[in-house]
């Protein structure tokens, strides 16, 4: 039973959110207040930037759409368009929601609003992945606030509610037929303006920001999933701030425009356990043998990368310091057992990581043919169980900065996101506490004894943690470096006057 029935003390850093908008003072340094800010972003969008799908975090990192909760730097929750929050039994809590905040269109942000974006959150098909295995109910409570219920007991609301995909959108956005047009409909400092497929979107500063006025006019993001070309757009100025440089190409940069983050992102070989050859535990324990992580590091990542010790790496420092040294398994022979290794391009080192695995798994015997895509016609494939192997570079507490949410979405026999088909009763026992435990080491402990259950499967065997390469102009301020991938232009991102 959840001990907590106080409301939440706002911190001095609290406070000062909740009085200057969701940025902190304002930079003095002179800067071109008509710019407008250039962006070359990874992935174009999957969904049509519905905040339901991962393209949520693009709206994020746009600072269009926003949340009730935002976390800081350790995880922890902070107010947002909600300014306090209590625990009001074990199932429920409350949240105030903030006053005069309008949305894009003009019309108010108001309790009902919140309900109906969170009700269509929970009702759509799939569901965010930040609710799998979760059951809400949200209802009004008088004019200025929400209830919201947990069909179990549930530490973690606040942090859910801070997940991108549970932003908080205007009437307009939402569809008869379900789908959802995130234009003219956030809160944050900047509008939507427009939607040009897989190609770009605009953005325009939005002068009714219920916080700090913007420093730029206003974003102009492409899309421009080749590696070597984001590097281009940093090296010709086509671009003030680049996503994701390839390794490949940072050494060809103006070190000075370059930064690496350390990001909770782990490389990833998920093997099929239902169909094939790893439905075969001891094939599994064959394949996890044969890799050589630490060559994959220094061959692709040039060392920009940090070797995989379990699925959560450096940025949890405190996950290392409760993991138990688990010894490495025995080297075995495959026969000649035949599997599909599949990737994507997206991510320009995965191709490389894919060569090298597939030599280092024909040395252990397997008969391997490689099958690499765009992700977008991939992805299907994958969650279909339709590849013996795949390698992906996932993001382990992009959601709620907790990583229960992850290894319930990649593990549980109902996760959404079970790449390996994998259906445990022990490591959905070990998910179940986590998911259970409160806040702090209680859970930091219980984690990683889910996580020894995942990888005592050998259902998914971690290669490496990344750290992201992002390109910064040199007249580019405050771009925002986000090991979570939530925010990259905010309200205090400028473009510095000659």
């Amino acid at each position: 039973m959840l001990a907590t029935r106080k409301p939440l003390v706002l911190s001095l850093l609290g406070v000062l959110m909740l009085s200057a908008g969701p940025g902190f003072a304002q930079d003095a340094a002179p800067h071109d207040d008509n710019a407008r800010i250039r962006l070359a972003m990874l992935q174009p969008p999957r969904s049509g930037l519905t905040p339901l799908s991962d393209d949520a975090f693009k709206l994020s990192r746009w600072s269009a759409a926003e949340t009730l909760i935002r976390l800081d730097p350790d995880g922890l929750p902070q107010p947002f368009l909600a300014t306090a929050w209590a625990q009001v039994d074990d199932h429920t809590w409350r949240f105030v929601i903030r006053k005069d905040v309008k949305f894009h269109d003009g019309t108010d942000l108001t309790p009902e609003r919140v309900v109906a974006s969170l009700v269509a959150a929970t009702q759509a098909a799939p569901k965010p992945r930040i609710l799998d295995g979760v059951e809400l109910e949200i209802t009004a409570d008088g004019d200025d606030a929400v209830l919201v219920r947990s069909r179990d007991v549930d530490p973690l609301i606040p942090n859910r509610l801070s997940s991108p995909q549970l932003a908080i959108l205007a009437e307009r956005a939402y569809g008869a037929d379900g789908r959802v047009n995130p234009i003219e409909a956030g809160t944050g400092p900047f509008v939507l303006k427009e939607i040009n497929g897989t190609t770009s979107a605009k953005l325009d500063r939005f002068d009714g920001y219920w916080g700090e006025r913007a420093q730029v006019a206003g974003i102009d993001a492409d899309y421009v999933p080749d590696g070597t070309a984001r590097a281009a757009a940093l090296r010709t100025g086509t671009a003030h701030v680049v996503e994701a440089i390839p390794v490949s190409q940072a050494a060809l940069l103006d070190q000075n425009l370059i930064h690496e983050v350390p990001m909770p992102r782990t490389n990833t070989l998920y093997l099929n356990t239902k169909n094939g050859a790893f439905a075969n535990p001891e094939m599994r324990r064959i394949a996890a043998a044969a890799i050589d992580r630490e060559t994959i590091v220094r061959m692709v990542y040039e060392g920009r990368a940090d070797v995989a010790r379990g699925l959560l790496g450096p940025a949890l420092p405190w996950a290392d310091g409760l993991r138990a040294a688990v010894g490495a398994p025995e080297p075995g022979d495959a026969s000649g057992a035949k599997i599909v290794l599949a990737t994507f391009t997206d991510r320009a080192e995965l191709p490389e990581v894919a060569v090298f695995l597939e030599q280092q798994l024909t040395q252990a015997g397997f008969d391997v043919t490689m099958e690499v895509r765009q992700y977008a016609h991939i992805e299907a494939d994958a969650l279909a169980g339709r590849f013996d192997a795949f390698i992906l570079s996932r993001a382990t507490v992009l959601d709620s900065g907790d990583p229960v949410a992850y290894m319930f979405s990649d593990f549980a026999c109902e996760g959404s996101f079970n790449i390996s088909q994998l259906c445990d009763q022990d490591v959905d026992a070990a998910l179940r506490r986590a998911a259970e435990a409160a806040a702090g080491e209680e859970r930091q402990r219980a984690i990683i004894e889910a996580e020894a259950a995942i990888l005592a499967t050998h259902a998914a065997v971690p290669m490496l943690h990344e750290r992201v390469i992002q390109g910064e102009a040199a007249d580019v301020v405050e771009a925002v470096r986000d090991p979570r991938e939530r925010e990259l232009v905010n309200t205090r991102t400028h473009i510095r006057a000659e």
